[in-house]
């Protein structure tokens, strides 16, 4: 299997190595050649944390779909180092499922704490999905009393790059909120039209 050792990974299994405390499963995962093994990990019972996210994130990487609902839960786990690991392998997994699963997460109201991967995930997916998922959110996050204020700047943040006219009424929206104003002010300036 041809893992692609890049910075992502890197930052992972240094990350794991810790979770792992020795176990010799650790180095097999970080070297298995065989995707086999890598894809029973996610399915048998009482593997570590760790050990799903090590075979999820190998998978996902190396294109293939068995990886996609480990990846997805991932994404919207309360450790954010998680939850960009996962982002990256499902960008390189390239299923045609992932925007809608990240559209689904990035809008759920119960689980906004844990929004900004996915919000970050359509942005770079830049999928169809994206724009309406975002506007969506955005426009729950500009409430009086949000707390969410981060997941919110990332969801100007995004719109602003996808450069989509739907963002227009929203952005706008956006601009008296303090901790958004500016980023809006870009965002709108980046839009087509007038």
């Amino acid at each position: 299997m041809d893992d692609v050792m890049d910075e992502e990974f890197r930052s992972l299994v240094d990350r794991l190595e810790p979770e792992a405390a020795g176990s010799p499963q650790y180095a097999r995962l970080v070297a298995v050649a065989d995707p086999e093994e890598l894809a029973r990990v996610l399915v048998e019972p009482h593997r570590p944390l760790w050990a799903r996210e090590l075979a999820a994130f190998r998978l996902g990487c190396a294109g293939d779909r068995r990886a996609f609902e480990a990846l997805v839960l991932l994404l919207n786990h309360r450790d954010p180092e998680r939850c960009v690991s996962a982002a990256h392998a499902l960008v390189r997994l390239n299923d045609p499922r992932t925007p809608r699963a990240a559209a689904a997460l990035a809008t759920n109201a119960l689980r906004t704490a844990y929004a900004l991967h996915p919000v970050r995930l359509l942005t770079d997916l830049r999928a169809p999905e994206s724009v309406p998922a975002l506007v969506t959110t955005l426009q729950r996050l500009l409430a009086p009393g949000e707390p969410h204020w981060r997941v919110a700047l990332a969801c100007v943040e995004g719109l602003g790059r996808l450069a989509d006219d739907r963002a227009r009424p929203v952005l706008t929206a956006a601009l008296p909120h303090p901790r958004l104003g500016t980023a809006a002010a870009d965002a709108l300036s980046r839009l087509p039209g007038r």
